[in-house]
């Protein structure tokens, strides 16, 4: 087995203190994970660009850690190909579970670093920005958020509609958690990193894909610092963003406001929901059809 294959966590979704790791495991600063799913295109990048920042500022004293779900477009495997030229590089392949917040927990259980960190493997959250925010790490924040939402942020070419979804979102979890939600400019952000010790010990229970939602909800989070960035769009690969994922970040709300609220029940009307999103957009195809003329009979 490749030293650079991690093994995949499994049971409850606890991160493990410093003091947890054996002799021979020296902590190491920093721990950024990636999560993936069809990031075939980018995998090369993204770790070329991050390699090459983070080794300015802490060489030998970091890793990174590839979490992949099974992508059927080979991620993981070209993933471990690169991780013959980048010792730094780790990759845990996922075949049980999916879903990018639990994606990060397992990571962060693997992780060794005293810092740890998120961000996408799309190239949408520029590279450059990270050691902005490892520098508000390193003025004892507990955790450092890129925002889109102030000064010199934003997003570069998202339509009205995808502003408009992503500002409601926003303004619903200020309805049903506002101590959470309330906190950061920008808390759907999926690029921030945070101290271990802010979140060790705590038990986390995502949906979805907001996982800062989580860590805002669950960790001993007191000094909080922002830093600007702009949104990229794609270039290579495809959007995971659907209507499933917009269900999944209502669950984590009512989850995060009711703790005692049963999943199984969360779900259930998450599926009445989406079906009936089904239903309703296929009536509205069948009856947007154009009526074909009858053919002449002779």
């Amino acid at each position: 087995m490749s030293h650079s294959l991690l093994p995949v966590p499994t049971g409850r979704l606890l991160i493990p203190g410093a003091n947890s790791f054996s002799l021979q495991e020296k902590p190491l600063k920093f721990s950024l994970i990636i999560p993936t799913y069809k990031e075939s295109q980018n995998i090369r990048t993204i770790v070329k660009q991050l390699t090459h920042l983070i080794d300015q500022k802490i060489p030998n004293q970091y890793e990174l850690i590839i979490v992949d779900d099974n992508s059927p477009d080979r991620t993981g495997e070209i993933a471990l190909e690169v991780a013959k030229s980048y010792p730094q590089l780790k990759v845990m392949c996922r075949q049980n579970e999916k879903g990018l917040s639990t994606a990060v927990i397992r990571g962060w259980q693997m992780a060794q670093g005293e810092i740890l960190g998120v961000i996408d493997a799309d190239l949408q959250h520029p590279p450059e920005i990270l050691l902005q925010l490892y520098e508000k790490m390193e003025c004892k924040a507990d955790l450092a958020v890129a925002s889109r939402h102030i000064g010199g942020g934003g997003v570069s070419e998202w339509s009205l509609m995808r502003r408009f979804l992503s500002r409601g979102a926003q303004l619903l979890g200020l309805i049903i958690v506002p101590q959470v939600v309330g906190r950061v400019s920008d808390p759907l952000s999926g690029y921030f990193l945070l101290r271990r010790d802010a979140i060790q010990g705590r038990e986390m229970n995502p949906t979805g894909y907001k996982i800062l939602l989580e860590v805002l909800g669950r960790g001993k989070i007191e000094n909080i610092k922002e830093v600007s960035y702009i949104f990229q769009e794609r270039t290579k690969g495809e959007s995971k963003v659907t209507i499933k994922q917009y269900l999944e970040y209502i669950q984590h709300l009512w989850r995060l406001r009711f703790p005692s609220w049963s999943l199984r029940r969360s779900l259930r009307y998450s599926q009445v929901i989406l079906k009936s999103s089904r239903r309703r957009r296929s009536r509205l195809s069948k009856k947007n059809q154009p009526i074909l003329p009858l053919s002449n009979s002779r």
